[in-house]
């Protein structure tokens, strides 16, 4: 007996209502990024081991899916080496190329190998998949897409705004209320970090911080405490659970905190500048929300952070993030590189779209008639027809074999495919269609025009 097949865990397959779905919610994305000038690129799913290697830290290391080397890979391990069974030096010489872990490092290699052709600052908008060598879980996948958007080469934080404006293009196209924009800056979190004292402690600082949706103050200042963050540092962290005041208030706040950190105050001025120009702008149906305790990327980002809330009716992590970052192509040997950019969470913002049922009925593009199929002429006379519909752009098709009616409206409505269109030898006598509506039952007798029109208009 054969086995019976099955997929890599951690991997997926999707139907056609799924690929409808997700490319409702890619094609969206993608007319946003090319309104705002955002230019597509692609990268290879694989690279050079050394290109991705080292990129991430030792934990984003262990994750890389690395490719063996064609032919004999072990050629090149010697018998010394092969007794170590360290599977780390061995692994450099049995695979010299890798999947992408991510869209990020990719894009600092393309910036890097193509800055003579590149005009900057450069837009680029990407979407592919990348895969990690996780262990799966539920919403986290071995393989999954990313839709990233960045621009690198300047400084000017005109960018930020714009990338708050096409979160909220994105999710008021998608009928998604609710969504908050969260954003903070690196520069106010090293700021705070130098205010209480604890410069050296900003990663665990911002760490526990991070955490005060799920654990709560207490369990906040525990953490940090057990850290090594004194009681008189944290002590001094008390304004920073209270900010639940307007943006203007909390900038406010900020400022009198950070009176004696420039380092901070710099933060505040640019958080202050997206605030107040996005106030003035607006903003469709998400709100923007400056959030003190946001820390996400701090070995990455250098000033601001963002991070997409879903609605609160729905109970999931956020939809998006991103930030400024600087020198990414530093990795590279191109220093000096500022740039900004964020991400959509593509299966997340499905979950959402499927939980709150706000997927347009339209998306799954059904075929709009089925032509019964009663024999050769019959069936010559429905495809003259249907490549006239076509033409006009109205999916149709008609059933490939001549099988029991029964058979073929069951098709029809297994597909949900709204109406079916017969034809026999009195219809082809007379030139015209019997019209079924498969929702209400209802037939009539129509011609070729009158059926192009009501398909047209449904």
């Amino acid at each position: 007996m054969s086995k019976k097949p099955s997929i890599p865990k951690g991997t997926r397959d999707f139907g056609p209502t799924e690929v409808a779905r997700r490319n409702y919610i890619f094609n969206t994305i993608k007319e946003a990024f090319a309104l705002y000038g955002f230019q597509p690129i692609e990268t290879p799913s694989f690279e050079n081991s050394d290109t991705l290697m080292g990129k991430y830290g030792e934990e984003g290391d262990r994750l890389i899916f690395k490719i063996l080397n064609s032919g004999d890979y072990l050629s090149k391990v010697n018998d010394s080496l092969y007794a170590e069974k360290d599977s780390s030096k061995i692994t450099s010489k049995i695979s010299e190329k890798a999947l992408r872990y991510d869209l990020t490092v990719p894009f600092a290699r393309y910036v890097v190998q193509h800055q003579n052709e590149i005009t900057f600052p450069f837009k680029r908008y990407q979407i592919q998949p990348v895969w990690r060598a996780d262990r799966p879980q539920k919403g986290r996948f071995r393989e999954f897409f990313q839709c990233d958007a960045d621009v690198v080469g300047s400084k000017s934080l005109w960018q930020e705004i714009e990338f708050v404006q096409i979160y909220d293009a994105v999710f008021t196209k998608l009928k998604l209320d609710g969504v908050t924009i969260k954003v903070n800056n690196r520069k106010i979190l090293s700021g705070i970090a130098e205010t209480i004292g604890a410069e050296d402690k900003l990663i665990d600082f911002t760490v526990a911080l991070d955490k005060l949706d799920k654990i709560g103050e207490d369990g906040v200042k525990n953490e940090m405490f057990s850290k090594g963050i004194s009681e008189e540092a944290i002590l001094k962290l008390q304004p920073l659970f209270s900010f639940n005041g307007s943006n203007a208030e909390n900038l406010d706040s900020l400022k009198n905190m950070l009176a004696n950190s420039e380092q901070g105050l710099k933060g505040v001025e640019e958080l202050a500048f997206i605030a107040e120009k996005i106030e003035k702008l607006g903003l469709s149906t998400a709100s923007l929300k400056i959030d003190v305790t946001l820390a996400r990327g701090l070995n990455y980002y250098t000033g601001a952070i963002f991070e997409v809330a879903a609605p609160p009716q729905v109970k999931m992590g956020s939809i998006g993030g991103g930030g400024r970052y600087d020198d990414l192509t530093g990795i590279f040997g191109l220093k000096n590189m500022s740039g900004v950019g964020i991400s959509f969470g593509l299966d997340r913002i499905y979950l959402v779209l499927e939980e709150l049922d706000k997927f347009p009925k339209t998306v799954l593009n059904h075929s709009k008639a089925l032509f019964i199929n009663f024999g050769e002429a019959e069936a010559l006379y429905a495809m003259q027809a249907i490549k006239s519909l076509r033409k006009k752009g109205i999916k149709a098709e008609m059933y490939p074999d001549s099988a029991k009616m029964g058979k073929q409206m069951s098709y029809a409505d297994k597909r949900n495919i709204p109406f079916a269109v017969l034809a026999g030898e009195k219809e082809m006598e007379a030139k015209q269609f019997t019209f079924k509506n498969m929702k209400s039952g209802e037939q009539r007798q129509v011609g070729y025009t009158e059926l192009e029109a009501i398909l047209f208009k449904d």
